[in-house]
Parts: structure tokens; C-alpha cells; sequence
């Protein structure tokens, strides 16, 4: 196994100090996916880049960190599953949708359900979501907008996922703690 060091604030690149510097001025804490993130600093901005553009989409707050969360439950990654719980709940995801992307049980929201299966479609078939899929998107009230809007919070949950498979960053506590 190949390990990935954890930086520090002390240990991390200089280009890498200051971005996490950043994060830890707007999170009060520094996410353990970061640390190890802190090798490559182009990673990390590009995170930091492609996470505020998320934020800038159409879709709500509540709908992003489903997106984000169903994402994260299909690639099995544990941290961004944890962190995206615990976001989901702070921005009021009902907590039935939440635990049915945990678990991998059906969720009842018609809406939420249809957003979810895109993004989790997206990651099953490698971009290639079927039209029966894509329609049952946009026949929930959603837009060809957001259809391609649910592929940039594909493309950022690769980045996070796959940086998180080989890297294992344990789930902070002040993560934990929101669950």
C-alpha cells in the first residue's frame, strides 16, 4: 500500500499553506481530505475553484449536497459521505433522503429521488446516463440546466472521491459531531 503523507500547516507546501489557511478561516477547521490534498496545491485549488462554482449553480443548497452525498455513496468514499451528511443536514435535507443515500435504500421524494439517481446514473455509466433517466430528471421540475450542472458536482466528487480512495482521510470530529 502506498502511503500519502497528511501534511500539516507546518509540513504543507507553501502553495498549499496558504489555501489551507483559507479553509481553516472559512471552516474554522481544516477537513482531513485537505491534508493530504496539500502535495499537489493545484488539487486543492481546484477543489476550493470547482467548490465554489457548485455553490453558484442553480440548484439549491439542499439539492447540491444530495447531488454531492449520492455521488459520494456510489463511489464509497467514507469522508465525503460523512462530510456531506453532515452538510445535508445543516441545510435541512430531509432525513429520510439522507439515510436512503447512506444505505442505499429507496428515497421517497420524488424530486430528491430523481436528482440522486441522475448523479449516481452519471457515475454508473461513465457519463453516459440514459434517456429514461435524464427524462425522469426533468420530468421532477428540474432543467437541462441542472442536468448539466449535476455533472460539475460529478466532476468535483471524482476529484474529492478518488483523491479520498487512495489518500484515507478519517471524517473529522467537528464533522462527526453534526451528524
Amino acid at each position: 500500500m502506498i502511503d500519502f503523507t497528511h501534511h500539516t500547516m507546518e509540513t504543507a507546501p507553501a502553495k498549499s499553506k496558504a489555501l489551507l489557511q483559507d479553509v481553516q478561516q472559512k471552516y474554522g477547521f481544516v477537513p482531513n481530505l485537505f491534508w493530504p490534498m496539500a502535495e499537489a496545491p493545484a488539487v486543492i485549488e481546484a477543489y476550493l475553484t470547482l467548490n465554489q462554482l457548485v455553490s453558484q449553480t442553480s440548484l439549491s443548497p439542499e439539492q447540491q449536497q444530495i447531488a454531492l452525498l449520492a455521488v459520494s455513496a456510489i463511489n464509497e468514499c467514507d469522508f465525503c459521505t460523512v462530510a456531506h451528511s453532515a452538510l445535508s443536514k445543516i441545510n435541512k435535507v430531509k432525513e429520510q433522503t439522507i439515510n436512503a443515500l447512506r444505505h442505499g435504500d429507496e428515497i421517497e421524494d420524488r424530486q430528491d429521488r430523481a436528482l440522486a439517481q441522475l448523479a449516481q446514473s452519471f457515475v454508473h455509466n461513465r457519463g453516459w446516463a440514459p434517456d429514461a433517466d435524464l427524462q425522469t430528471f426533468l420530468d421532477a421540475g428540474f432543467s437541462k440546466q441542472q442536468v448539466l450542472e449535476v455533472i460539475l458536482i460529478v466532476t468535483i466528487k471524482t476529484l474529492s472521491n478518488y483523491t479520498n480512495h487512495i489518500t484515507k482521510p478519517e471524517p473529522n470530529p467537528e464533522l462527526l459531531e453534526m451528524l
